[in-house]
């Protein structure tokens, strides 16, 4: 089996592998994977306590307070807004005592709206019309080499991508579609480079995701554009999707700081 993104140390602790080095900086973790492991932990939690019926994970909304070392962490849940048909839960991920990450996720009723379903967020092209792209030639760690990536590079700041993970979140554990999609989508920010990331940091602070359907497949696709302002904040806007369509959209804040 292939090495995965993190290994439990415990029911709430955590160690990283080599496959979680940042982009910005390998020796911290990029938040891609954790993104992924909150909401895979969410949803493990919420299917423990509503097994009669559980709720879709529909919209994640993390806030990167800080920088997570390649070292092991703590992640603690609390279901803020408890509900039969509507929930909130919110998880937070503390290194050394210090909160890194939040992340807030409305749970939602199901019910069968497929008479009534659709969409007019824009198709993806075929993956076998995107070339192959190595994000490993412009960003540093372990997170970038551990995706397949095929990309459609449209202009500085937008481009259009097909994205699968080649190692599993952890050993042993069955994840969730929602949760995999959720652990690959902050590669966005760097997907659709508008500078050479030489010339600028631009890291997000935060990403919220929101999904009106199940995802399918092993292939995430990224229509993404990156828009920067002249005062130092950007944003990083995707409309997700798999092979068959669309099913979400995403928005990440940047903080942009010229070298």
């Amino acid at each position: 089996m292939p090495v995965p993104y993190f290994r439990r140390l415990s029911a709430a602790s955590f160690e990283p592998t080599a496959h979680v080095g940042g982009a910005w900086n390998p020796d911290e973790q990029h938040i891609a994977p954790v993104l992924g492991l909150l909401a895979h932990l969410v949803e493990q939690d919420h299917a423990a306590r509503r097994a009669d019926a559980p709720l879709a994970l529909a919209r994640a909304s993390y806030d990167i307070l800080g920088v997570i070392p390649m070292s092991a962490f703590d992640v603690a849940l609390r279901v803020v807004r408890p509900g039969r048909t509507i929930e909130l839960v919110e998880a937070t991920v503390t290194h050394a005592g210090r909160a890194a990450v939040t992340m807030r996720a409305w749970m939602l009723q199901r019910s069968d709206t497929g008479a009534i379903a659709g969409s007019p967020l824009p198709e993806m092209p075929a993956i076998d019309v995107l070339p192959t792209w190595s994000p490993g030639d412009i960003w540093a760690g372990g997170a970038v080499r551990s995706i397949d990536v095929r990309r459609d590079f449209v202009e500085p700041g937008r481009s259009r991508v097909w994205l699968r993970p080649r190692v599993p979140l952890l050993d042993d554990e069955p994840v969730s579609a929602r949760a995999r999609l959720l652990g690959a989508v902050d590669f966005a920010n760097g997907i659709a480079t508008r500078i050479d990331p030489r010339q600028a940091l631009y890291p997000n602070v935060d990403l919220t995701a929101s999904m009106f359907r199940e995802p399918e497949g092993e292939w995430l696709a990224l229509d993404t554009s990156v828009s920067f302002g002249p005062d130092g904040v950007g944003v990083t806007e995707s409309v997700l999707g798999d092979l068959a369509g669309p099913l979400g959209t995403s928005s990440q804040t940047l903080t942009i700081r010229p070298r």
